[in-house]
């Protein structure tokens, strides 16, 4: 059985979570990597041990995963990005309707969309576009300077994938307003998404276009993972909803970012409490 590690990480993590972790695991010794964060060496990685450390990191509010030994983040080559609720902290729709005085009827659909209750996401989203119609496209640009921002470790964690060589890509069923405005900001390699018409300084209450799409988000990562020569293993992809799903699962690091309950049952890694520079812990060098 190949040689495995097990990183351990959350903002309260006590030398008790590392012991307990430890003794779960069968740990050979214990590394600390920062107050956040520690590794545990030669672990058992049976399926057995595997769910008893999934449960008891769950139920204590600490993120964990199993690594072979020798994972570089030099190895991987794409890292593919959701945008609402994944690189950033809002659902831009949902603040676009708090402008508008709509919130709560399209933050409804949102919810019911990310749980995966709603299966047809372009219409979903056609239903929440069309209650916006009227608005003053100005709405963009205040919530992009008043309500957008960062998720924890978003900066962290582009910086360590470029210095790694690796290309990084955003794909998201929001809007181009804010994916490009993120591409540009942070140096991305490409950024997909959705274009609201606009039309006389109103937004019309329609997307142009062929809707990105849980199936579109797939597409676009697999046709950037084969522009740049990147096989399932050499995948990062990371996000939050249901409509995320297909493309976590072309990704040999598929991970479930704060994310609904649906999404953690079917990624390998979760980070339920770290930020999103915790991914950088799982690797060696």
């Amino acid at each position: 059985m190949n040689t495995h590690y097990l990183v351990i990480q959350s903002p309260a993590l006590t030398s008790d979570h590392c012991e307990q972790v430890a003794a779960l695991s069968q740990a050979q010794g214990l590394l600390r990597l920062s107050a956040t964060a520690a590794r545990l060496l030669d672990v058992q990685h049976d399926d057995a041990t595997r769910a008893e450390v999934r449960a008891w990191c769950e139920n204590a509010g600490v993120d964990y995963a199993f690594m072979p030994k020798g994972s570089a983040l030099s190895q991987c080559k794409v890292l593919a990005m959701d945008m609402d609720s994944t690189l950033i902290n809002i659902e831009c729709i949902d603040e676009i309707a708090g402008v508008a005085g709509v919130k709560d009827k399209v933050a409804a659909i949102t919810e019911a969309a990310m749980r995966g209750e709603i299966t047809d996401f372009s219409e979903s989203l056609r239903r929440r576009v069309a209650l916006l119609a009227g608005q003053p496209a100005q709405a963009l640009e205040q919530v992009y300077r008043d309500k957008l921002r960062l998720n924890p470790g978003a900066e962290s964690l582009i910086a360590s994938a470029r210095d790694a060589g690796i290309r990084i890509l955003l794909v998201s069923g929001g809007f181009t307003f804010f994916t490009e405005r993120l591409r540009e900001r942070l140096g991305l390699d490409e950024a997909h998404s959705n274009t609201l018409e606009i039309v006389d300084g109103k937004i019309t209450g329609r997307v142009l276009g062929d809707i990105v799409d849980a199936a579109g988000k797939a597409q676009r990562l697999q046709a950037f993972a084969r522009r740049h020569g990147a096989a399932a293993e050499q995948i990062i992809a990371m996000g939050d909803g249901a409509n995320d799903l297909k493309m976590l699962g072309l990704a040999g690091y598929s991970v479930a970012y704060h994310a609904k309950p649906v999404v953690r049952e079917h990624t390998r890694f979760a980070l339920n409490v770290s930020g999103l520079d915790g991914v950088l812990n799982w690797f060696e060098h």
